[in-house]
This record gives C-alpha cells, sequence and structure tokens, in this order.
C-alpha cells in the first residue's frame, strides 16, 4: 500500500495552522503556536496511525452493532439516515 502520508503548515493569525494525513489518509487539522509544536504534532499524528485505524475499526464495528439491535428492537425505519 502506498503511503498517504502528507501535510501543510499555513501561517495564520494564532500562529501556524497544521493539516495532516496519515499514511491511511486520515484527515486532521489544528492550530499551533509554533513551528516547532506543528512538527512535534504532525510526528506524532504519524506515529500513531496503527493506533488511530485500529479505534476507527472498532468504533466503526460497535456502530454496525448498534445499527442492527436498533433494527431487531424496531426503532428505525428502512432509511439510512434514521432520522425516523
Amino acid at each position: 500500500m502506498k503511503s498517504k502520508r502528507d501535510y501543510i503548515l499555513t501561517p495564520c493569525d494564532y500562529g501556524y495552522k497544521v493539516e495532516a494525513w496519515d499514511r491511511y489518509g486520515k484527515y486532521v487539522c489544528v492550530y499551533e503556536k509554533t513551528v516547532g509544536d506543528a512538527s512535534k504534532f504532525i510526528v506524532n499524528w504519524w506515529d500513531k496511525a496503527d493506533e488511530n485505524k485500529k479505534a476507527d475499526e472498532i468504533m466503526h464495528k460497535a456502530m454496525l452493532e448498534c445499527m442492527k439491535l436498533d433494527k431487531e428492537a424496531g426503532i428505525t425505519s428502512e432509511y439510512r439516515d434514521c432520522l425516523d
């Protein structure tokens, strides 16, 4: 798999807008006061890519299970937005 890791630093009134993508393509946007803080954030985001992916997968499974339980209980309709 080709890594999707990337980042963009944009100067702003606060300091720096930090946009970062991990190797899976997950995006985050934060604001840091210094380039050093921005760099630390980016490296930390990249280091936690596998941990974040695992957490996302667990959340996805939990949401699917909740949807299944709601459907079994008859509290949702056929609409995917669940705004019944």
